[in-house]
């Protein structure tokens, strides 16, 4: 599978407009991606899944935490149906085969290896570091995914004055201190200058934006490498999905409002 990028710790930010990106065929059926991140040997992804209509995952076990955020469409397992806006959270362990009843259209990000079972002909192109192996699902209690509806989560201030957050999910419970979040960037918006303490990823759903001098609309990923330095500006408004594996480092702080929060841009 041929990714737009390679991940390097190197301080570097990249822009990707995925309208330019195309679409690739996995060996399964009406299935296909427009990867921005594809690294088969850690099973880490970042990018747009296509379902077409009627089309199956296969049973698949999650050896690492996935989150998708449904643009179109829906998908089913035995838990129930993830739908429109709404985030799907597989956890480690998550054990499932999923179906779309339409045609369905996703951002996902991948951050462990997935495992079919044994007897499976062909391994999965869908995930990144699929792998052959023994399918348990050591907590069939468990439901194989948690569905947030983004929009209806509460938004916070983060410090920063125009910049509120809506935490999607704090990773509590898996491992691994991570953030996936949502902001709404009011019009006239300027974060003050900051830097990455780890891979931070991010997904513009709507408005226009400008990070480090590049415009940024509807359907661009931004991949901020660790130790890279931030200048994010919207001056018409955006809202944009966020993906932190480690908290800010300010440049410049913000001055917090009198009674206000310490700024915190995703919630660390």
């Amino acid at each position: 599978m041929h990714a737009a990028y390679d991940y390097r710790p190197e301080g570097r930010v990249h822009v990707f407009d995925a309208s330019d990106l195309p679409w690739q065929a996995s060996p399964d059926p009406g299935l296909s991606l427009k990867p921005v991140r594809y690294d088969n040997a850690r099973g880490h992804y970042l990018g747009l899944v296509r379902f077409e209509a009627m089309a199956r995952s296969g049973l698949h076990q999650h050896r690492g935490v996935a989150t998708s955020f449904v643009l179109h469409g829906g998908l089913t397992d035995y838990h129930g149906s993830l739908g429109l806006h709404q985030a799907g959270i597989n956890p480690v362990g998550a054990t499932h085969d999923v179906i779309a009843y339409s045609a369905t259209l996703l951002v996902s990000r991948l951050e462990g290896p997935v495992a079919y079972p044994k007897d499976r002909e062909e391994l999965s192109g869908l995930h990144a570091g699929s792998v052959h192996d023994d399918v348990v699902n050591a907590a069939p209690e468990r439901p194989p995914e948690i569905n947030v509806d983004v929009d209806a989560q509460p938004a916070w201030q983060t410090g920063v004055q125009g910049l509120t957050r809506q935490m999607v999910f704090d990773y509590a419970g898996t491992g691994s201190a991570h953030r996936f979040v949502q902001w709404r960037l009011q019009p006239g918006l300027h974060c003050p200058p900051w830097r990455t303490t780890a891979l931070t990823e991010f997904w513009v759903r709507g408005g226009v934006a400008v990070a480090n001098g590049r415009t940024v609309h509807g359907n661009c990923f931004i991949v901020a490498e660790a130790g890279a330095e931030l200048d994010l500006r919207s001056p018409h408004g955006a809202l944009v999905l966020a993906w932190a594996e480690g908290p800010e480092q300010w440049l410049q702080t913000p001055t917090a409002a009198a009674g206000g929060p310490a700024p915190s841009l995703f919630g660390f």
